[in-house]
Formats: C-alpha cells, sequence, structure tokens
C-alpha cells in the first residue's frame, strides 16, 4: 500500500503533477527533433535556383517554430525545478498548475512544430521514408496520455479559480 489507506485517489492525483512534466520533456525532444530535420532539409532543398531556406516565408515558420519551442522548454524546466523541490519534500504552491500548463503547451507545441516541420518538408514530409511523418504521429500521443490537453486546461483553470476538486 502506498500512503495511507483512503488516500489511494489523492496520491495517484498528485503523481501526475511529476509524471506530465516527463510528458512536456518528451513533446519538447519530438519538437526540436522535427526542428532541426526540417532546418536541415530546407538548407539543401532547392528551387528556383536557391535553398528554401532563404525564402522569407520559409524563415517566419522556422523563426516560429524555434520560438514556440523555446516557450515551451521554459515552462518545462520550470515545472521540473517545481517538481525537484516537492521531491524534496517542501510544499510547493503551484506545482499543479505549472506541470498541467507544461504538459498541455509542450504537446500543443510538439504537434504544431511537426505539422509545420511536414508542411517544410512538402511531400516528403507526409511519407514514412522521411522522420517528420513519424514526430507528428509521436507529437499526437503526447496530447493524449497523461490525461487529455483538454483535462490539462480543466485543471489550470480549477488552480486559478481555487477549485482544485
Amino acid at each position: 500500500m502506498i500512503g495511507e489507506e483512503g488516500t489511494g485517489f489523492t496520491t495517484a492525483l498528485a503523481t501526475l503533477d511529476h509524471t506530465r512534466i516527463t510528458i512536456a520533456a518528451q513533446a519538447l525532444g519530438i519538437a526540436q527533433g522535427a526542428l532541426d530535420y526540417a532546418a536541415g532539409y530546407v538548407k539543401e532543398r532547392r528551387q528556383f535556383g536557391t535553398a528554401i531556406a532563404e525564402f522569407q516565408g520559409v524563415q517566419f515558420m522556422l523563426a516560429d517554430m524555434a520560438m514556440k519551442l523555446e516557450a515551451a522548454r521554459q515552462l518545462t524546466y520550470r515545472a521540473a525545478a517545481l517538481s525537484e523541490r516537492a521531491m524534496a519534500g517542501e510544499k510547493v504552491p503551484g506545482l499543479t498548475f505549472a506541470s498541467a500548463a507544461a504538459k498541455c503547451f509542450a504537446s500543443d507545441t510538439a504537434m504544431a512544430v511537426t505539422t509545420d516541420a511536414v508542411q517544410l518538408l512538402g511531400g516528403y514530409g507526409y511519407v514514412r521514408d522521411f522522420p517528420v511523418e513519424r514526430m507528428m504521429r509521436d507529437a499526437k500521443i503526447t496530447q493524449i496520455y497523461e490525461g487529455t490537453n483538454q483535462i490539462q486546461r480543466i485543471v489550470v483553470a480549477r488552480q486559478l479559480l481555487g477549485d482544485a476538486r
């Protein structure tokens, strides 16, 4: 038995405050891999005699992907730091909010970044011969397990409203 009798549900929910952060970290890795692959691809792929990395629209997409990824990374690092403090026995207000927000934002970011990576690769991005197709599928599952992102939004809202049912 873990914890006192009758505290199983509360213990399980408290555990999610820590495990959601691992999903956020997984999402970051997927998104970073997709960004790295897409950036390499656009430097090599040529259209109209020039690398498509030279096109402003492509540069804007890469910049947006990188900025979203960095924001998700910082949110995840903050949640991880709070989790570490809690695991050391400190009472950490805001951990539930931070872990749910990190999981939700990072997994949404992974989905957005991988979708853009597929777009940057054009038709190649959609076939199994190129890794971004798998990365996009992997990103999707991070929005689902350890509580769907809809559930994460409920958790965040309840934390904001002081209703931690």
